[in-house]
């Protein structure tokens, strides 16, 4: 997808507020709700935020763990593997030209402690989520992305962000170029299903 999104295209807003309204029906832990969502619409905030993933996107890109470098020796994986790489460094150049970002957020007071995790995110990611496929469903493309918070404080910082709010990703949002989507390529089932036991 992060190919397939059209930059030339504005999104209307209504269309962004009426799949976060969707993404509001997802569950929260205790149904605390503690969700806020930033849509970046400005086109020099766009380009800030923009300039802090491509930061990170190159750091990224040069580490042993990117994505293109992944499964190398794998003659199945490996050009899978070398295309989602292309993709990675084609979004880092153009995220602050996509028409709309959204950040999902949590708010969290007291702020982020040890212990679950899990629990904590699992109260935003589930809407996040949820956003992204009422997205898909009205033309959209997005595509789930955490690059930027290597500079989460300078991210903050240029959005205002009180103390005990947490960005949860960057979801780049626009139409997409083509609605055929063939399924991912994934391992199958029964190499990832436990039924049981380990």
């Amino acid at each position: 997808m992060r190919r397939r999104l059209d930059l030339s295209r504005p999104v209307p807003i209504e269309l962004v507020e009426e799949c976060l309204t969707v993404a509001l029906q997802a569950p929260s832990g205790s149904n605390t709700q503690r969700w806020h969502w930033l849509v970046l619409t400005d086109p020099e905030i766009r380009r800030a935020i923009g300039e802090l993933y491509r930061r990170s996107c190159t750091a990224y890109l040069e580490s042993p763990g990117a994505a293109g470098k992944l499964f190398a020796d794998d003659p199945v994986r490996g050009p899978v593997q070398e295309r989602v790489g292309k993709s990675v460094a084609y979004l880092a150049e153009r995220m602050g030209d996509v028409p709309v970002l959204v950040i999902p957020c949590l708010r969290v007071p007291g702020g982020l402690g040890g212990g679950n995790q899990a629990g904590t995110w699992g109260s935003l990611l589930p809407a996040a989520w949820s956003y992204m496929l009422a997205a898909r469903a009205r033309g959209l493309g997005t595509a789930w992305t955490t690059l930027h918070l290597r500079y989460e404080k300078e991210a903050a910082e240029l959005l205002g962000l009180p103390d005990d709010v947490y960005q949860g990703a960057l979801i780049p949002t626009a139409y997409s170029l083509g609605v055929g989507f063939n399924p991912a390529p994934r391992e199958p089932l029964a190499k990832v299903m436990h039924r049981d036991r380990w």
